[in-house]
């Protein structure tokens, strides 16, 4: 797709020039001027920075102790003075904040590596080496985006940092040529594809932020030829691995870094070669890999989440937006413009992003996304199934279901195949509590070890005490789904997404939406064994709220009315229990075993849910269980 154009081209590619430098003071004084007012005040509480030391014993602690944030909390934050520093000496350029802008350039350019430590290794999914090697560079993902964003500060300050000293860009240029531009071409990283490997959002994350630094800084058209080519070829190995319905299977966290990477990747191909990539925004795939967004949002800050994902994926913004206007999509451009305006200047600033590119663009692009949004328009969001990765969505106007019925080999993977999620009202039921702060260990040979990782933290049945287990085997069998006015549903057989010690014959699990009124799971199952019995298969369901038995042992239902539910009565059911304010969960076949607190101790869990979430344990009764969900 993007090799057969970059070929046919055959002009030679231009340089990137996609905003004003500060040369062009028209433009910058003519920018929105709450994002002028407010990115100078970021810029100016960075001024007399005093840039966090880091230490060959900071870098080696990773690989000591297991620990990255120590190390990244300090990497980053130099990067942030970068970007703030340099915006705010364009919105004013008056040399103000020039002396802290050059500290970060030399910073950076005297660090021995730009590479994390959890990727300073040249063979994919080798152990890491203790300290970076300063003679054979790691491209990474942010020794890629570090490149960047030097290189978008060399192209909007060149000229007032060649006034103070030609040797700052000078600099600069080496670090780039040295750092990336001769690895880029003269090395091979997994993420830049063979046809073999599996790809995922480093392929375009990585080779977005070579784009940006050659095209921004590269005088010689034959090596701008060449990066080009390479990229495509790496671009095309990516989008091999997407399904045609665009699904990203890592989640809507990371279609920031994959999704909208490869939406900029495009932005810098066209500019640099008359428009020659346009006609790709109207592709089937392109088109649905920018709607994935939309398709996955619940409500508010939420979307539907599985594997490494959270729920709370961060709020959409200019590149949403710029890729909905793109791709004719004006529902994903207005829902991006009416979650940036929710955002405030967290989306107007992007404070704490590495990218200083990201962060000009939504300078440059802030007018036109206000300009846009209508606060009044309702955005619908569809019922949909994607079956390159098996995730069924279902919506009423209170309930939303969502079931991932693929396989458990997905990028950044969990053990969930056929686990489920619920939303009532926007909120929360059933929950998939995501994945704890990144170790050595999340990567690692160990990695199902984690406990967020395991089936058995899923809303999910573990069998014969075996979980499920990792790998592209263990799947999801005979999917068949529907949508319609009054029911929607998805039924799937499961057996294989547990390995032969569970003794399974089948295992069938079917989840139906039954509109404005109740969700419905229904599990049913059977053993090879006839030594094995129902009462060997226990369900976990986790909830953010607490879960409190009530009784229905009357039928009328004023037991249930009288917790603040609805008037419910079933006497099939042998649990009953209401979450939270939120909702009622009736249970037949079933038995409660216990319902267990979890502490919600690590930071990166704490960032989503509260301080303690729940899972409640059912024994079965019968060979199967019904749910029913209010």
């Amino acid at each position: 797709m993007f090799m057969e154009i970059a070929q046919g081209y055959e002009k030679e590619p231009a340089p990137f020039t996609p905003y004003a430098p500060v040369t062009d003071r028209t433009a910058w004084d003519n920018l929105d001027a709450e994002w002028r007012e407010k990115s100078l005040t970021l810029g100016e509480s960075f001024l007399g920075y005093e840039f966090p030391r880091i230490y060959a014993t900071d870098f080696m602690d990773f690989c000591r102790t297991g620990n990255r944030v120590r190390y990244e909390d300090r990497f980053f934050a130099r990067r942030y003075a970068l970007n703030a520093l340099t915006l705010a000496e364009c919105i004013e350029d008056q040399g103000r904040f020039l002396d802290d802008i050059i500290n970060a350039v030399f910073v950076l350019c005297e660090e021995s590596g730009w590479q994390l430590p959890p990727h300073n290794t040249y063979v994919r999914d080798e152990p890491q080496y203790i300290l970076p090697d300063s003679t054979a560079p790691v491209l990474d993902l942010f020794a890629c985006e570090t490149g960047a964003a030097l290189a978008v500060a060399y192209y909007l300050l060149k000229d007032r940092l060649e006034t103070v000293s030609p040797f700052i860009t000078k600099r600069i240029r080496h670090e780039l040529k040295t750092r990336i531009l001769t690895p880029y071409l003269q090395e091979h990283f997994w993420w830049m594809g063979n046809g073999k490997e599996p790809m995922n959002n480093w392929t375009v994350w990585c080779t977005q932020n070579v784009l940006l630094t050659v095209f921004l800084t590269e005088e010689s058209p034959a090596v701008r030829r060449q990066v080009l080519q390479k990229a495509c070829r790496s671009v095309d190995y990516f989008l091999a691995e997407y399904g045609t319905d665009g699904c990203c299977d890592e989640g809507a966290q990371y279609y920031r870094h994959a999704g909208l990477c490869l939406f900029n990747i495009m932005e810098v191909l066209n500019a640099v070669t008359d428009n020659a990539f346009s006609s790709l925004y109207q592709e089937e795939k392109i088109r649905n890999i920018a709607a994935y967004i939309l398709n996955v949002h619940v409500s508010g800050k939420y979307y539907v989440n599985f594997a490494d994902c959270s729920p709370i994926a961060g709020r959409c913004g200019v590149r949403e937006f710029l890729f909905g206007l793109r791709t004719g999509n004006d529902a994903l451009a207005q829902f991006a413009a009416q979650d940036f305006a929710k955002g405030g200047d967290n989306s107007l600033l992007l404070p704490e992003d590495g990218s200083l590119y990201y962060r000009l663009q939504a300078g440059f692009t802030a007018a036109q996304i206000k300009a846009f949004y209508r606060p009044e328009t309702a955005i619908a969001h569809p019922e949909i199934f994607y079956p390159s990765a098996g995730l069924f969505i279902a919506r009423d106007s209170r309930l939303c279901l969502a079931v991932k019925a693929g396989d458990n080999a997905d990028s950044h993977n969990h053990n969930d195949t056929g686990s489920f999620t619920v939303y009532k009202d926007g909120k929360p039921l059933f929950i998939d509590i995501g994945v704890e702060s990144y170790t050595k260990k999340t990567f690692s040979p160990q990695r199902y070890e984690i406990w967020t990782m395991q089936s058995a933290w899923h809303n999910l049945p573990t069998v014969n005490g075996v979980m499920q287990q990792d790998g592209e085997q263990f799947c999801a069998t005979n999917i068949r789904h529907c949508f319609g006015d009054t029911v929607s549903e998805i039924e799937m057989n499961l057996e294989k997404a547990w390995p032969d010690a569970a003794g399974l014959h089948f295992y069938k699990r079917c989840a139906t939406l039954h509109k404005e009124k109740e969700i419905v799971i229904r599990d049913s199952f059977a053993f090879r064994d006839e030594g094995l019995d129902c009462s060997c298969v226990t369900l976990s369901l986790l909830t953010c709220q607490k879960p409190v038995p009530i009784s229905l042992s009357s039928t009328d239902g004023q037991t249930a009315e009288a917790s603040g539910q609805a008037a419910l009565s079933s006497p099939d059911c042998e649990i009953a229990l209401v979450i939270g304010d939120l909702g009622t969960l009736l249970v037949q076949s079933g038995a409660l075993l216990d319902i267990e607190t979890v502490p919600i101790t690590d930071g990166r869990l704490k960032a989503t849910w509260p301080e303690e979430i729940y899972r409640i344990l059912i024994r079965a009764k019968e060979n199967g269980f019904v749910l029913r969900i209010y």
